[in-house]
C-alpha cells in the first residue's frame, strides 16, 4: 500500500491553497493520511480528488471549529499506524513522541506540528513527520510517501519546492 503523508497546510490561513506539485507526488497513492492543521476543511476535499484521506485535529483546527478525531489508529497490513497532530514541547521531542506512540499501541506513529519532517526509528517504533508543504520551519516544504507491504515499510521524504527551485536539484 502506498500512502501519502501530510500536514501542517494552514489553508488558508497561512497559505492560499496546496502546491500543484501535491497532486503529482500523491498521484499513485492508495490512500492520504493528513496529521492536522488543515485549518480548513477544503484541505481535505481537495486531497480527496487523489485518494480517500483519513486526518486528525491539529491545534489550529480546534482554533478554528474543525471537528476532527484527536488521533486514529489504522491496522495497515502487518503494522499498527497511529496519526497524531504531535502536540509535545520542545517541538519534534522524540522520547515524548515515542510515549505518544506506546499510549496508543502503534508500531508507526505519524505526526506534525512541528513543521519540520522527521524519520526516524526509536527502540519498535517508527516516528514519521511529513513536515509542511506550505509553511516549513528551518527547511524546505516537503510530504511524505510511505510504502507498507507486508512486513516491510519504507519511507520518504519529498521535497515540494518551485519549478526554479527543483531545478537546482538536476543532475546528469
Amino acid at each position: 500500500m502506498l500512502i501519502g503523508l501530510i500536514s501542517d497546510t494552514h489553508i488558508p490561513e497561512r497559505a492560499e491553497k496546496l502546491p500543484s506539485l501535491i497532486f503529482d507526488v500523491f498521484k499513485n497513492v492508495d490512500m492520504i493520511l493528513h496529521a492536522g492543521d488543515m485549518v480548513s476543511i477544503t484541505v481535505k476535499e481537495e486531497l480527496e480528488k487523489i485518494a480517500p484521506v483519513q486526518c486528525i485535529q491539529g491545534n489550529m483546527d480546534r482554533k478554528y471549529g474543525l471537528k476532527l478525531p484527536k488521533s486514529l489508529v489504522l491496522d495497515i497490513e502487518n503494522f499498527k499506524v497511529g496519526i497524531t497532530h504531535g502536540e509535545v514541547y520542545p517541538k519534534g521531542d522524540t522520547l515524548q513522541l515515542k510515549y505518544l506512540a506506546l499510549e496508543l499501541g502503534v508500531d508507526i506513529l505519524i505526526t506534525g506540528h512541528s513543521h519540520q519532517p522527521l524519520i526516524e526509528k526509536v527502540e519498535n517504533i517508527l516516528l514519521l513527520n511529513p513536515g509542511s508543504p506550505t509553511t516549513p520551519r528551518l527547511t524546505d516544504p516537503t510530504v511524505m510517501l510511505l510504502h507498507i507491504e507486508k512486513n516491510n515499510v519504507d519511507a520518504e521524504l519529498v521535497r515540494i519546492g518551485d519549478p526554479i527551485c527543483r531545478l537546482l536539484n538536476f543532475k546528469k
